[in-house]
């Protein structure tokens, strides 16, 4: 007899594995962009591909969301990939998408940006390692600068891939790393009073 028992993706969730499938085939596009650039004859229709990847990635991450709370199908397993799925595409699109990484390319996000994303999300995930560890649990609180910061940065990527006048592209990196910090902060300071409150509180 059999004991295994099979639980069914949910519709969510087979979304969020698409999105998560995609970004390598993004990134590989980005790759392939930045060859032709690097060759001298820059081939743009990859920039027009990736930048319809990025779109079809980042909006189906609403989607995934929206399914899974109408159709009352909210899952552990989609609880952790949606976020990974989100994170993944960001980050491997502000480090392709970063100064020294395409030579021919125009906007590029600075590297003080790069690093400031990158920096704010490794901070994060230590943190909430430690508070867990420390104290059993973790309390996340979804702050309003968080999304922004998401948002600005998705913003900020089409925006290079388009790609838009300069002053807009920049406009856009200023309020993605205002929000970025900002939210760090206060992620920051959630974990900090988490670990400062009592055991069994």
């Amino acid at each position: 007899m059999n004991s295994h028992h099979h639980v069914p993706l949910t519709l969510a969730t087979r979304i969020t594995i698409a999105r998560i499938i995609g970004i390598p085939i993004f990134v590989l596009v980005m790759i392939y962009f930045k060859m032709s650039l690097e060759a001298g004859e820059p081939v743009f229709w990859y920039r027009t591909l990736a930048l319809g990847l990025f779109v079809v990635i980042a909006v189906t991450d609403a989607l995934d969301g929206y399914l899974a709370r109408s159709r009352d199908e909210e899952t552990r397993l989609g609880a952790i990939l949606d976020p990974l799925a989100d994170k993944a595409l960001l980050l491997s699109a502000i480090i392709l998408l970063t100064r020294p990484s395409l030579g021919g390319l125009s906007p590029q996000f600075p590297v003080w940006f790069t690093l400031l994303v990158i920096s704010r999300d490794v901070v994060l995930l230590s943190g909430s390692f430690v508070v867990n560890w420390v104290t059993g649990h973790l309390d996340v609180r979804p702050r309003i600068s968080g999304k922004l910061a998401t948002f600005f940065q998705m913003a900020a990527i089409i925006a290079a891939l388009i790609p838009l006048p300069l002053n807009l592209f920049y406009a856009l990196v200023g309020l993605a790393a205002f929000c970025t910090l900002l939210s760090g902060l206060q992620y920051s300071v959630d974990g900090a009073r988490q670990l400062e409150r009592p055991v069994g509180k």
